[in-house]
């Protein structure tokens, strides 16, 4: 076995040196100084991160895209450079063994083997191409560069360019098993159904939130350009928008045939309420900050939407409603389209949202989220359908979301009858601690801290006497000490193409 492995080492030799041979024979040209200086620029990553910061100034996927990669840089970066040139020591290159115009001026006394540079360039690289391929595609001729510049200059062997960069696709890899990159698109809906055709938007009355979204974008113009004979309206200042839009459609009976949305979720939740109670479908018009349901419905801008109402075409999904303390009316009540939550996820929701509008992917930004909750949060004595329980905090979701943990980022359908409850357990020593790091290490489906379960409708009851909020779709509702939490399956119809 060991004459095996030394025999293969020996060829490996002789591959090195018949490579490096190779490349010392080219000829001189500019490119000599060019992957000089390309190869000192990737010190330590500089050139990664200052790639990553041109990424990071654009929303959206390539944002996601950089955070991503200098994720992988550092999974990497650590793999090669701590772990690997201490487990397998190897002399650099000869000098001699390239013209001395090639050398660099500086040469790394550390371990050869294996190239941390290729190891960060691919880790990079990689890692981008999971959230914009395009971008991905303009780096890689950058990243092979930097790689190759490592023999180019005499400071590594071709075999620990290889060694490197598969090092750093394998980092790459292993980002999506703390931050899991869910499926796109829209959700799978099982009941589709016809609505009534709008083209002139007739008959259709649309709520206008002004303060969704981004600051001094009022999308009241474009939404009378797309349907001049609807009907907008702005919330009243003072008054509950449920009951606005209640006496307004019970002042109008017959006039008002599909009721529409601009704002973020909290304001559709209360339309969708609304809808649903007059038996009107609802038009979605993208205009929050993040659109979450939008995204799941599948809606991302008014253009779709306007298609789906000319066409009258739609499907039937569902809601999640709340009673509290037995009440019945708008303040007892509450409707959410996405999510509701007691204890410590108000709070978190609301860190993890104002992350996310600063950029950050869902995921990393709600493990800071929870870690900062979780720091001052107050154990909850609570009996959930019955059963008593001490917990950290609790969520409810309209649906069942993906992935499992404490960042759920979409629903692959909108119509399974079932609310996704999730709570961190307070009844066992360092629950705080074992949840961050079962969430780090991916091994929530083994910890006994988390629990997450699907059910079509969860009793709450606070057993320590103490009046909470609970919070839904990211608006604090009214206190209470008892919630009825239900799925009302395919309770609103929604247009959709």
């Amino acid at each position: 076995m060991f004459g095996h492995v030394r025999r293969t080492g020996r060829q490996v030799g002789k591959l090195d040196l018949a490579l490096m041979g190779r490349s010392a024979r080219l000829p001189r040209s500019g490119a000599d100084e060019a992957l000089k200086s390309l190869s000192k620029s990737a010190n330590k990553g500089l050139l990664w991160f200052g790639v990553a910061a041109l990424l990071a100034a654009r929303k959206g996927r390539t944002r996601r895209a950089a955070l991503r990669g200098v994720a992988a840089i550092a999974f990497a970066s650590s793999s090669a450079n701590l772990v690997g040139k201490n487990l397998f020591p190897r002399r650099r290159p000869a000098a001699d063994l390239l013209p001395e115009h090639r050398r660099l001026q500086k040469r790394p006394t550390s371990s050869s083997f294996p190239s941390g540079h290729s190891a960060s360039a691919a880790a990079f690289t990689v890692a981008v191409a999971m959230e914009h391929p395009g971008a991905a595609i303009a780096l890689a001729p950058l990243a092979a560069a930097v790689a190759y510049s490592r023999t180019h200059t005499g400071v590594h062997w071709p075999t620990d360019i290889a060694a490197g960069t598969a090092i750093g696709v394998g980092a790459a890899f292993a980002t999506r098993h703390w931050w899991p990159k869910t499926g796109d698109g829209r959700a799978e809906v099982a009941h589709e159904t016809e609505l009534p055709a709008l083209d002139e938007g007739d008959g259709l009355l649309v709520l206008v939130n002004p303060n969704s979204g981004v600051s001094g974008e009022d999308p009241a113009d474009d939404i009378k350009r797309q349907w001049p004979r609807a009907t907008v309206v702005y919330p009243e200042p003072g008054r509950d928008l449920i009951e606005q839009l209640s006496d307004q459609l019970t002042t109008s009976p017959g006039d008002i045939r599909a009721v529409g949305v601009a704002g973020g979720d909290g304001t559709v939740a209360a339309v969708a309420s609304v809808a649903a109670e007059f038996e009107l479908p609802l038009v979605l018009i993208p205009a929050g900050t993040l659109n979450h349901f939008a995204r799941d419905v599948g809606v991302d801008s008014t253009e779709e939407s306007v298609s789906a109402v000319r066409a009258g075409s739609g499907v039937r999904i569902d809601l999640a409603g709340v009673r509290i303390d037995g009440g019945t009316d708008d303040t007892g009540h509450r409707w959410f389209v996405n999510t509701a939550s007691l204890g410590g996820y108000p709070e978190m929701v609301r860190l993890r949202e104002r992350l996310e509008g600063r950029g950050w992917p869902k995921w990393p930004a709600g493990a800071v989220a929870l870690i900062r909750t979780l720091r001052h949060a107050q154990p909850i004595r609570v009996a959930l359908n019955g059963k008593p329980h001490l917990v950290w905090m609790l969520f409810v979701g309209n649906g069942s979301y993906e992935p499992k943990g404490p960042a759920p980022t979409r629903r692959p359908d909108l119509d399974s009858g079932l609310l996704d409850v999730r709570y961190l357990r307070a009844d066992i020593p360092y629950s705080r601690a074992r949840f961050v790091l079962a969430t780090l290490t991916g091994t929530l489906s083994t910890s006994h801290v988390y629990r997450q379960r699907e059910v079509s409708a969860l009793d709450v009851c606070l057993l320590d006497g103490e009046k909470r909020r609970v919070a839904t779709d990211g608006e604090v509702g009214p206190l209470g000490t008892h919630f009825e939490f239900s799925s009302e399956p395919g309770a609103l119809s929604i247009y959709r193409s």
